[in-house]
């Protein structure tokens, strides 16, 4: 491409316009450690709303005919006079106590924990973007970079939430010179997760069965 010519003949260097972009935004809330990301609990809420709308709907219907100067439906008397008879430490008392005891106990542990297991949430460089990796994704990522590792066989990878647990299998060279090369590569492949909190590396080397 040539450069455009003055009337002189001249040729003359176009100005260069340099064009000014905004910052992307970084999050700076610590030191970038997101939570973990909360499930929908979609079955529970679904298995909850049907339940309440069953009831209420049966109640509701039951009062609106008592008000129509029908008589109260079977199921309702009979439960008044069960409610009524029964006394409370009865045995079929204390088991619908502890099933519905239970049953709140179960929701209210819903509704206070995350869930989401199988997702570790990653480090948070953007102020808008949030990311998760898969639990058996970083097992793959580990245990592919351990078969480079010269010396080993075979691994097996289990990840946690707070723990990467690795054994290896050596078929050549010294364990100690394998574990501490599965160490470095490891540890380097953990933080190139960019996960918010890195599990913990926990590395153990043996040998196939039947050789020393």
């Amino acid at each position: 491409m040539s450069e455009p010519q003055g009337s002189d003949g001249t040729t003359q260097r176009l100005p260069v316009i340099e064009k000014e972009t905004d910052p992307v935004p970084v999050v700076h809330d610590g030191d970038g450690k997101g939570g973990r990301f909360w499930s929908a609990r979609r079955v529970p809420a679904g298995i909850v709303a049907v339940l309440v709308l069953v009831g209420a709907g049966a109640l509701l219907y039951d009062v609106t005919a008592v008000r129509a100067k029908r008589p109260a439906a079977h199921w309702r008397r009979e439960l008044a006079r069960q409610l009524a008879q029964r006394p409370l430490d009865d045995t079929w008392v204390l088991v619908g106590a502890g099933v519905a005891a239970a049953l709140g106990l179960w929701l209210i542990v819903l509704a206070l924990t995350p869930g989401l297991r199988q997702v570790l949430p990653m480090r948070r460089t953007h102020a808008d973007v949030r990311a998760g990796l898969q639990r058996a994704a970083a097992a793959m990522v580990l245990r592919d970079r351990a078969m480079e590792v010269s010396g080993v066989q075979s691994v097996r990878v289990r990840t946690s939430r707070t723990k990467a647990d690795v054994r290896a299998v050596s078929h050549f060279r010294e364990l100690d010179d394998v574990r501490a090369d599965l160490d470095s590569v490891l540890t380097d492949a953990i933080t190139g997760l960019g996960l918010a909190r890195p599990p913990v590396l926990s590395v153990h080397v043996v040998r196939p069965r039947g050789k020393g």
